[in-house]
């Protein structure tokens, strides 16, 4: 029964110490490779059915080429646009954000940029509120009134 009870005490000992985590290596963030000028845009209001864009630009701020491997969209209304061709060290570029306007009501949209060589994709968002017409007519006309 001791002969048990120090092989099963050693069995113990020995899963413990193999389930031990080797420290993580350096995570490569796309923050390292890309710096955007800002991370989020608010349209504001806007006219349903009037589409809008706004340009994300970024500068390359690693000592290589950087690929923009995909900019995609939380939903199907909002249509990012990525650069095709790597960005040289130390240049710019930009990735388009269209957003079709097509529902009224506030919206909060993402769009997730995959850096190449990077695990975690970057996040980019639009805001804004679309307004129908009648209430976007009337929104031009009260801020006609306080401009004049």
């Amino acid at each position: 029964m001791k002969r048990f009870v120090l092989a099963f005490a050693a069995l113990i000992l020995t899963a413990g110490v193999f389930a031990q985590t080797a420290p993580a290596a350096t995570v490569k963030k796309a923050d390292n490779f890309v710096k955007f000028k800002e991370l989020v845009h608010n349209f504001g209001k806007i006219k349903q059915g009037v589409p809008v864009t706004y340009n994300f630009a970024f500068s390359n701020i690693s000592d290589k080429p950087v690929v923009i491997e995909s900019a995609t969209a939380s939903c199907g209304c909002t249509t990012p646009v990525k650069p095709e061709a790597p960005v040289a060290k130390g240049k710019e570029d930009k990735i388009t954000a269209g957003f079709n306007a097509a529902a009224a009501g506030p919206f909060n949209k993402t769009i997730y940029v995959k850096v190449a060589g990077v695990d975690q994709p970057l996040e980019l968002k639009i805001t804004g509120e679309v307004l129908n017409a009648e209430d976007y007519a009337k929104f031009e006309k009260e801020k006609g009134n306080k401009k004049g």
